[in-house]
């Protein structure tokens, strides 16, 4: 099943918008991470980094994977027509598994300002750092297209 063009033109621009977002709210944290591991006031930096995370970046991450994934079954490019496809999706995944279960944790902590345990400190540094890193290539991938298609094993006519 494929959309009309203007609702895979309507999708399309969602998942450029939400995709654009999560590396935006990315960079934000990014921010906010290296600002506190600069000695910035943790009382501020961390409950600021917490907010920022949990009320746009988790729902943002969801809301962007949602949309690939529905890009992907939904227009001509597909699921399991092209490998690039499947390995965006792959980081993607990946990507939304890591938030919701490594930094999520680490983004409550930061609630406590200056009472953050370290780890959760370097946490809330390195996730970005892999996040704006992975949605680069991502970005790459989308924009080159590398690879080529899927081949799929067909029966030889006798």
């Amino acid at each position: 099943m494929t959309l009309s063009p203007p609702w895979r033109k309507a999708l399309l621009t969602l998942h450029v918008v939400t995709a654009v977002g999560w590396l935006g709210v990315d960079a934000v944290l990014l921010t906010l991470g290296v600002a506190g591991a600069r000695g910035a006031d943790p009382d501020l930096v961390y409950p600021m980094l917490a907010l920022v995370g949990q009320s746009v970046f988790v729902p943002l991450s969801v809301l962007a994977w949602l949309v690939g994934f529905a890009s992907a079954l939904l227009t001509p490019w597909g699921l399991l027509r092209h490998r690039w496809v499947l390995v965006k999706l792959g980081i993607t995944t990946v990507m939304l598994g890591a938030v919701l279960f490594a930094l999520l944790p680490n983004l409550r902590a930061a609630e406590l300002g200056a009472a953050t345990p370290p780890d959760a400190r370097q946490g809330l540094l390195a996730a970005p750092i892999v996040s704006t890193t992975l949605l680069v290539v991502a970005t790459a991938l989308s924009t080159y297209k590398p690879w080529g298609r899927i081949r799929r094993h067909r029966p030889r006519p006798a």
